[in-house]
């Protein structure tokens, strides 16, 4: 870490009030361009600190940036993680309206819930697949807090990996009944085709993402609790909404979900 926490404590609040007033700012480290990764996910876990502060639960935690097609989009390099906050949460085929955001985007994941609590680091698919309860469809919303959707790696794990809204929807199913990176999806907008993939497009299998998620909160002492959602992770590039548009998500054997932008 290159911050002094005086500094960590202000870029949180600012990042924070930026997603809470739907405001965008100035990628941050153009102002502070030795802002490393401790720097970047110590400003993450102060917003979390900051929720948690005011009553906000945490309900989950997701994986960012973990498809190659997402990387590309957005000129990074490696994954990331952030968390979920329960007003993130927006019920199957709920409305949100796009004035709460700054420049929304959606991209179609598989979400895992867990029945045992998860720790790293050492984690991996097996224990991920052990602790799961089910798995579910589900969409992601992101929003990052950055003018013109643009920021690099540190910058967008400090504004919570552009955590946004989610929804979850489909039916229930074991991970034993399944074989997750073959899971075949459609992603569709306003009854048109987005994107087809599959869940070897996340990070070769949507456990390990899992599992790299876990592993990165284990480096700063942190872990999944039993009951958790956990978002893999885009399957696809993340596509902008705009009010009117219908999106949904329709995955092999689990179902569909939908959300709508007024």
């Amino acid at each position: 870490m290159t911050l002094a926490p005086s500094i960590i404590a202000s870029l949180a609040e600012y990042l924070e009030n930026a997603e809470l007033n739907a405001r965008d700012v100035p990628m941050i480290t153009i102002e502070h361009p030795t802002l490393d990764l401790g720097d970047a996910y110590a400003i993450q876990d102060e917003i979390w600190r900051r929720k948690t502060a005011r009553g906000t639960r945490i309900v989950g935690f997701k994986a960012g940036l973990t498809s190659r097609a997402k990387m590309k989009q957005m000129g990074v390099d490696q994954p990331s993680r952030g968390f979920l906050a329960d007003y993130f949460a927006i019920p199957d085929g709920g409305e949100v309206a796009v004035s709460t955001m700054i420049h929304p985007r959606v991209e179609p994941e598989i979400a895992f819930v867990t029945k045992h609590a998860l720790r790293g680091p050492g984690c991996n698919i097996a224990n991920v697949l052990a602790a799961t309860d089910f798995v579910l469809p589900a969409i992601e919303v992101i929003d990052s807090r950055y003018q013109n959707f643009k920021f690099d790696m540190n910058s967008v794990i400090a504004d919570n990996s552009s955590s946004c809204r989610f929804v979850l929807g489909g039916r229930p199913r074991s991970v034993s009944e399944l074989d997750l990176r073959t899971l075949g999806m459609v992603f569709e907008k306003n009854g048109l085709p987005l994107a087809y993939g599959a869940g070897a497009a996340v990070y070769g299998h949507p456990a390990a993402a899992v599992a790299m998620v876990v592993n990165l909160l284990g480096e700063r002492g942190h872990e999944v609790p039993a009951g958790s959602i956990i978002m893999s992770g885009g399957a696809t590039e993340a596509f902008a909404v705009a009010p009117g548009d219908a999106v949904n998500l329709r995955v092999q054997d689990l179902g569909s979900v939908s959300i709508r932008f007024t």
